[in-house]
């Protein structure tokens, strides 16, 4: 079931309050579509008429609380909320300008969290995201015994106990992100059964944990899905040699963990050698765990018995944020300087950006924190767009990361031709890059995997409600950066699960952004 919230304000002005009825009745209206559901089964269902239900969602009908909250028992999903919403009020067609600072990666920072379990010493963490989806996994991880805290802005202390205590384990905090699942890693070295809720996140279609699942069975555990939770069992710990089932990072992330405390060598072939997993990589190695094939797709842990050292560690920094200011100076024709940018994830971003036409320069590589990840300076001067002839698609790394994709979007508004954006990882998710013609776009869905942009068009302002999905989210909160005029962004969480205080941060290269809590 999805989660997507609908927070519902007072309107300020007549335009405002059909504008909110519009929106929530095109809302209502996708999601029974993706249901499978006429108007007509619904309406018997409420005990009203099609043409009643038809008239709410061409946003000619106001629908109280209590209306919505029946469609949403109806639809399996779950439409209005009037407590803690966080909107931004977005001042756009502004130009961007001065220097930004890429922050440590939001994925980076969820696989140092969980392969420090291993770690029976205390393990300081530099660069540690201050995000919503860390302070869930905190909340985990403080539930079962971790005992967690903040040394710094983003500075984290874990002291692990002696005893975790998987069955006090907090599942409403575990159940909202997906991260959750790499919990299994480590765990399995501290008991031999445990449930943990199943995996959450961003809301983009069937997401299975089958390349988890087949990885640790072949290491000897056994995980078995129940209707909330997983159940893991686990058996005689053993080295193995492992072909991924599929290019997960994540799942990488899980088997490098499980493996650093299983004795012997463990080989995992096609695993992906992005930035999040060289992190893990990284950190293993500082614990004392050798781990051959960095960079690579095949990856070779060397295990040992225990691990029980002091330890201090800086995660690197977050291409995908990078990225997004990338993707925000192109959009609003800006000239802006992006300090400390991962240069090797993102070197086949930036080549089909200067295909479109994108001036920018770049400076020479210096090492990060951890003086391993190779860091540039990026500045990006006003260009004059053009659409590539070929699709843009992405790829596990050293493709186009998935995560980057959509931040092409927006810029394809402002280029000169079509551009074909297929995000075929995941389902469901182009769907929402069309969320961007409310605000003046011109896109074309050709199927839930592939949207058609034609440009250049101007953007106008809009008001939309956040998507679920952290990316989609973010490219309408660029749009809307370039889009003249006042826009609305309702219910700003997916947002703020993935990225520090962005609102204030774009404000400090020339945004306006207002943020707005509670009722508006």
């Amino acid at each position: 079931m999805y989660d997507i919230l609908f927070y519902m304000t007072k309107a300020s002005s007549a335009k405002q309050l059909a504008d909110e009825r519009s929106a929530v009745g095109a809302f209502v209206r996708r999601i029974r579509e993706q249901r499978g559901l006429t108007q007509s089964e619904v309406a018997h269902v409420l005990g009203t008429s099609q043409s009643a239900l038809a008239r709410m969602e061409n946003g000619k009908q106001n629908m109280g609380i209590d209306l919505l909250r029946k469609l949403g028992d109806v639809l399996d999903h779950k439409i209005v909320s009037v407590d803690d919403s966080v909107d931004f009020e977005v001042h756009g067609g502004r130009k961007l300008h001065g220097t930004i600072i890429t922050n440590t990666s939001k994925n980076g920072s969820m696989g140092l969290l969980f392969a420090a379990l291993l770690n029976r010493n205390v393990t300081i963490l530099h660069g540690i995201a201050r995000i919503e989806e860390v302070s869930r996994i905190l909340e985990v991880l403080q539930s079962i015994g971790v005992q967690t805290s903040w040394k710094g802005s983003n500075i984290l202390e874990i002291r692990p106990p002696k005893m975790f205590h998987l069955d006090r384990l907090d599942r409403e905090a575990g159940s909202k992100t997906r991260s959750v699942i790499m919990l299994i890693g480590s765990m399995i070295h501290r008991q031999h059964e445990f449930e943990i809720p199943s995996a959450g996140g961003c809301k983009m279609g069937m997401r299975t944990i089958a390349a988890h699942r087949y990885g640790l069975e072949e290491l000897g555990v056994k995980i078995t899905s129940g209707q909330n939770a997983y159940k893991i069992r686990v058996g005689q710990l053993k080295p193995a040699d492992i072909v991924m089932y599929e290019s997960s990072d994540t799942a990488v992330e899980n088997l490098l963990i499980a493996a650093a405390l299983i004795p012997g060598k463990t080989i995992i072939r096609y695993a992906p050698p992005n930035y999040q997993v060289q992190d893990v990589c990284f950190f293993l190695e500082a614990l004392g765990v050798k781990v051959d094939g960095i960079g690579t797709t095949v990856l070779t842990v060397h295990g040992i018995k225990e691990i029980d050292r002091p330890i201090e560690w800086w995660n690197s920094e977050d291409p995908i944020e990078s990225m997004l200011f990338v993707s925000a100076a192109v959009t609003t024709g800006s000239e802006l300087t992006i300090h400390r940018c991962p240069i090797r994830f993102l070197e086949l971003e930036l080549l089909k950006l200067r295909k479109m036409g994108v001036r920018m320069k770049i400076s020479k590589p210096y090492l990060a924190k951890n003086n391993r990840t190779e860091l540039v300076d990026i500045t990006v001067y006003p260009s004059k767009l053009k659409a590539l002839h070929d699709k843009i698609h992405a790829q596990p790394y050293p493709g186009i990361n998935s995560d980057n994709l959509p931040f092409f979007v927006p810029i394809a508004t402002q280029a000169a031709g079509t551009t074909l954006i297929h995000d075929w990882m995941w389902e469901n998710r182009a769907i929402y890059f069309t969320e961007l013609n409310r605000l003046g776009a011109n896109m074309m869905l050709a199927d839930p995997h592939r949207v058609f942009v034609y440009g250049k068009t101007p953007l106008k302002a809009a008001q939309v409600v956040c998507p679920p999905a952290l990316r989609p989210a973010v490219i309408i909160l660029i749009a809307m950066l370039a889009a003249e005029g006042t826009s609305i962004l309702r219910n700003v969480y997916s947002i703020a699960r993935g990225y520090e205080e962005i609102a204030e941060r774009l404000n400090t290269i020339g945004a306006d952004i207002r943020v707005i809590k509670g009722l508006a």
